[in-house]
């Protein structure tokens, strides 16, 4: 691979502009948009205010968007070590490392801004507060100190839900809650499939991921685990009362593929399997599927009440 000149002269800018979108991590910001807008229908009990969508939406792609530079910014040693990694633009010189610096600070300042004077200070609040635990908390203090990283640095990927609920009724209620803690309690057992197939990359680079410092036994156990949970929790929205028959029915069917292909995959670790064999990136990609068909059932339910 060979090195770009890192003058902005010589970086073209079709490359450049791409560079900069990357550095948001377009894929990442479509999960936080899928646990975003549903809530908002739930918050609403119908349809909310179509430009208050946009405007939450766009709020959050800012906020993330900077929290995802900054964690590249952070992370850019590691990044140009790990294959999965290695392509990302601060790694290439598309983007200097100053510019992917002060991208990202400047999406964090103006993501607060646009918040507090176009949605309410209370998201604005929340939003910043995401950011800087996903940058501190998680990039800086746990990612590479602990295994238990992904679990406490997710809680930054949970606050698009809380963000979508104030954001309509500025304020916070134990509906959010509920589901703040579906996504805490799935974000584990989502990232350790990835990680699993990835760990030689984490080795490599001293980032202690589960997969990295436990055999595929003891993950596949912790899977399960955390997946029972989520499930648990995903159906206590339905006694507390905010949602009528359609949203349980959805998580009960969603959750109990999940549980089934979660056990699948300990069974295959219980039996030794490694490599392709062991397919732990199929409880990786329903994972996706499931938290898009749970809060489409989020949004849906209020219309069937």
């Amino acid at each position: 691979m060979g090195e770009l000149d890192p003058s902005p002269a010589h970086r073209p800018l079709g490359a450049r502009v791409k560079g900069f979108v990357a550095l948001t991590k377009p894929r990442i910001i479509e999960l936080l948009l899928i646990t975003t807008i549903p809530v908002m229908f739930l918050a609403e009990q119908g349809v909310p205010d179509l430009w208050l969508v946009l405007a939450t939406c766009i709020g959050g792609y800012l906020s993330a968007g900077g929290a995802n530079a900054l964690n590249m910014y952070l992370d850019r040693d590691i990044d140009a070590l790990m294959h999965r990694t290695e392509r990302r633009p601060l790694v290439t010189g598309v983007v200097s490392p100053r510019e992917g610096l002060v991208f990202g600070l400047s999406l964090a300042v103006v993501s607060t801004v646009w918040f507090g004077l176009l949605v309410n200070w209370l998201s604005a609040a929340l939003s910043l507060g995401a950011l800087l635990f996903y940058v501190v908390v998680y990039t800086m203090l746990l990612k590479r100190r602990t295994a238990q990283n992904i679990v406490w640095g997710g809680i930054a990927g949970c606050m698009p839900v809380l963000i979508g609920w104030s954001s309509v009724t500025n304020e916070v209620s134990w509906a959010a809650v509920v589901l703040f803690l579906v996504i805490f309690f799935w974000t584990p057992p989502h990232y350790w499939p990835l990680s699993m197939k990835v760990k030689d990359d984490y080795a490599r680079v001293g980032v202690p991921m589960l997969p990295v410092v436990a055999g595929n036994r003891a993950v596949a156990r912790q899977i399960v685990v955390y997946s029972w949970v989520m499930v648990a929790v995903s159906l206590a929205l339905w006694p507390l009362g905010y949602v009528g028959w359609f949203y349980p029915l959805v998580a009960a069917v969603a959750g109990g593929w999940w549980l089934w292909e979660a056990h699948a995959l300990q069974a295959r670790a219980k039996a030794g399997i490694t490599g392709a064999k062991l397919k732990e990136m199929r409880l990786f990609h329903w994972s996706i599927t499931y938290v898009s068909l749970l809060f489409v059932a989020v949004a849906v339910d209020p219309f069937l009440r």
